[in-house]
């Protein structure tokens, strides 16, 4: 049958088994619309800014593990989605983004709301598209999706003249993808796998440290079962956490800049670390010559660009970590997990380091303390709540004192470090799970970079809970300016804020505002209990800050404490 390349995008999202997507209309795109408004299948989210399309897009696909869609206009409407897409590709989301571009026969003519979107997005892109001829469309979509979801997944770009859109032809879409020049690897060398158990099973000092990857490669349940076969302790990265359970007692919090001491340290003194589904990021790693100086390092990644990119491994492992997992537990269950009282000594060190408290923070004050919410947090919503967030401080605090149980309960922007990233990405997890309590945890600087989306909630009757640490300041920024640059608060003090509770208010949801401790607890379970959007506005201590923390260019045992 022949259908219009508009008609054959919607066809083509539906037989992907798409059932959202997040956009908003332009005049590059509205044959797209238009064919989008002739079916019930795929949903459309109507946002109110093209960076919170796709930050919504990333928040539903890192809380799905499927891939996020979202659909933008030419010129300003792909330039407003290239923060999104960047974000979208140092965190490996598997994205697919279709933006409208002018027709064939203007392109490099300067036409209105042209834009070299190929060009633009090259850089934060794993592959993009520009489609010259509609009886390529289907394939080139069908490409874009395994692309964006297979090997290290990421956003993908597919840019489409509108009169392509306009223009028929016969509609197939193609069930399998060939592409000679992209073939990830899947299964890791069995040989590796093996040497690498056997360092493991021999060690006196163990670390497993893991990243994002084990939560995209759905490999939790085979990381957790192998840990706790070998009685090693574990770490997690920023955006591993989740990935192993928060609050099994295996589990010494999470490493780096703001990790925990007796993380840290373990990774300083470990003869061991095994490294899975990690970039050896510089926030994890500190000055490379201090960290884990004593150790083999065994090094398990889908990609085989991140292995000994940053730091020299002895045991590189290419492969889906899911596999790779799988398959090292056989070992273990063959040959036995070596003599666990080897581990007794390093256990006694690790708890040691742990009695240091590295968190804790003045209960006793009259100002309400941000850790204390989060805490709070934890505890009213049972540890089940997914929790988004915004960057900076408030980003520090959740991922240290919320104990996140499962993979995908937390999203944030880990490699970009986007600001305006969580309340749009709270929409989308929402949108995905329309009954799970979604909490955006944000602050009262990056709540403005897209604050705009409260009216995309109202729409769409999204009962997100604005989590809103408000200290007047840009809060890491000035914590940076205090430890560094003498106290000189350059540009970091919000002195025009808005009325939170108002503006709230004004978009048609619930605002709470408390500047008392006492109060927090009861607010956070009136907002738990209702089914509208709540933003609530803690008032905290303005000159509280983020312990531990490594400063720049320390290694991990350097940390500054409390």
């Amino acid at each position: 049958m022949k259908l219009t390349g508009a008609e054959i995008v919607v066809r083509c999202l539906q037989e992907e088994g798409v059932d959202t997507v997040f956009g908003y209309p332009g005049g590059a795109v509205l044959h797209v619309y238009d064919a989008l408004f002739k079916q019930d299948r795929v949903r459309h989210v109507l946002v109110r800014h093209e960076q919170g399309a796709i930050h919504a897009a990333e928040g539903y696909s890192q809380a799905t593990g499927k891939v996020g869609v979202g659909l933008v206009t030419s010129g300003p409407g792909a330039t407003n989605a290239v923060t999104g897409l960047a974000t979208a590709y140092m965190d490996s989301v598997p994205l697919v983004v279709i933006t409208g571009q002018v027709p064939t026969s203007l392109i490099g003519n300067d036409a209105f709301q042209e834009a070299d979107n190929v060009g633009i997005t090259r850089p934060c892109t794993k592959h993009n598209f520009l489609v010259s001829e509609v009886s390529e469309l289907a394939s080139t979509i069908k490409k874009a999706f395994y692309i964006a979801s297979t090997g290290r997944p990421g956003p993908v770009v597919v840019d489409i003249p509108k009169d392509i859109t306009a223009a028929e032809c016969e509609f197939e879409y193609p069930q399998e993808v060939h592409m000679r020049s992209y073939n990830p690897t899947i299964k890791g060398h069995s040989g590796q796998i093996k040497k690498a158990v056997e360092l493991m099973r021999n060690a006196e000092r163990p670390m497993v440290y893991t990243g994002g990857g084990v939560v995209l490669g759905d490999a939790a349940e085979e990381l957790t079962r192998l840990v706790r076969k070998l009685n090693f302790p574990i770490t997690n990265t920023l955006m591993g956490l989740g990935g192993y359970p928060g609050d099994d007692p295996q589990f010494v919090g999470m490493l780096g800049m703001h990790g925990t001491y007796e993380a840290n340290m373990a990774i300083t003194h470990c003869d061991v670390l095994v490294a899975i589904g990690a970039r050896f990021d510089d926030r994890v790693t500190g000055k490379i010559e201090r960290f884990a100086p004593h150790a083999k390092i065994v090094h398990v990644d889908i990609d085989p660009a991140s292995i000994s990119k940053n730091v020299e491994v002895d045991v590189p492992i290419v492969g889906h970590v899911q596999s790779v997992l799988e398959e090292m537990g056989q070992v273990v269950d063959r040959e036995g997990p070596g003599d666990l009282e080897r581990l007794r000594p390093w256990w006694d060190q690790i708890n040691e380091w742990r009695g240091r408290d590295c968190l804790q923070y003045d209960r006793e004050s009259g100002l309400i303390k941000p850790q204390f919410v989060l805490e709070k947090l934890y505890e009213v919503t049972e540890g089940n709540a997914i929790v988004t967030s915004d960057v900076g401080q408030h980003q520090m605090w959740a991922a240290q004192f919320y104990h996140f149980k499962r993979p995908r309960q937390w999203l944030n922007s880990g490699g970009l470090g986007t600001m305006g990233y969580g309340l749009p990405a709270a929409l989308g997890a929402q949108m995905a799970y329309p009954d799970a309590a979604v909490a955006c945890v944000t602050g009262e600087g990056s709540i403005q970079m897209n604050i705009q989306e409260l009216s995309t909630a109202k729409q769409y009757r999204l009962p997100v809970k604005v989590i809103n640490l408000n200290n007047g300041y840009l809060g890491m920024v000035r914590q940076w300016q205090e430890l560094f640059y003498e106290s000189r608060y350059a540009e970091s003090y919000v002195d025009a804020l808005p009325d939170f509770v108002a503006l709230a208010e004004s978009y048609g949801h619930v605002g709470l505002r408390t500047d008392k401790p006492g109060d927090v607890e009861g607010m956070l379970r009136e907002a738990m209990s209702t089914d509208r959007l709540v933003f609530l506005d803690f008032v905290v201590d303005p000159a509280e800050n983020v312990y531990p923390m490594v400063p720049a260019g320390a290694g991990l045992d350097e940390m500054v404490l409390v």
